[in-house]
């Protein structure tokens, strides 16, 4: 299987990976690496933030009302002054973080099957 661990149908339903719409961005200062700060409607889940380090290959202008893709289900997690309650997915490249978008619209808060 070359390194890959399987998992269970079971493990992957307990993942929340949901759609949801990027309502707000700002600076985030205080974040040791360039970043900023997120903040997504999930729709019956609610607008949860987060602090991404995207700003390489992303301004406020390209995210607010683009839909992406989050795991909501994680533990919040402190980043400096800030708490991030979900975390925004996204492809490593050596140009910077490659967010995971929606090719077409669909309800916030629907989940990836």
């Amino acid at each position: 299987m070359s390194g890959r661990e399987t998992i269970g149908w079971a493990d992957f339903e307990k993942v929340l990976i949901c759609a949801g719409t990027v309502r707000r961005v700002e600076e985030f200062p205080q974040a040791r690496k360039p970043a900023w700060k997120v903040w997504v409607d999930f729709g019956p889940y609610g607008v949860l933030k987060t602090s991404a380090q995207i700003r390489h290959l992303y301004a406020v202008e390209d995210l607010v009302g683009r839909q992406v893709v989050g795991v909501i289900n994680f533990p919040p997690k402190q980043v400096g002054p800030f708490v991030s309650e979900f975390l925004l997915t996204g492809f490593p490249t050596d140009d910077g973080v490659v967010i995971t978008t929606i090719e077409r619209p669909v309800p916030n808060g629907t989940r990836l099957a």
